[in-house]
């Protein structure tokens, strides 16, 4: 059986307001959670209380989220912030022996 190789290269990811978009998603999850909450006995009625935490687990995961997104996003941007200070300040532009 022959490996599969890809024909192209991958795309590069896309980058954007990636934080604003996890908390945009995190809060409609428990605005969903909060509409669906009064309707809990019609829910339970026809047993899919599992709409409601579902819900609920969107909106926890995406505090999870929130949180990963927010590191990685100042992990981009101390880099970065080295990186031009590197490139300011010259080192890096020496050859190596």
């Amino acid at each position: 059986m022959a490996k599969w190789t890809p024909k192209h290269e991958a795309p590069e990811p896309l980058e954007g307001p990636v934080v604003a978009t996890v908390v945009g998603g995190t809060i409609l999850w428990f605005v969903l959670f909060l509409v669906q909450l009064p309707f809990y006995g019609w829910f339970d009625d026809r047993d899919a209380t599992w709409w409601i935490w579902a819900c609920l687990a969107g909106a926890g995961l995406g505090l999870i989220g929130i949180w990963y997104v927010r590191g990685r996003d100042a992990a981009l941007k101390r880099a970065a912030a080295a990186e031009a200070e590197r490139a300011q300040s010259g080192i890096g532009d020496q050859p190596r022996d």
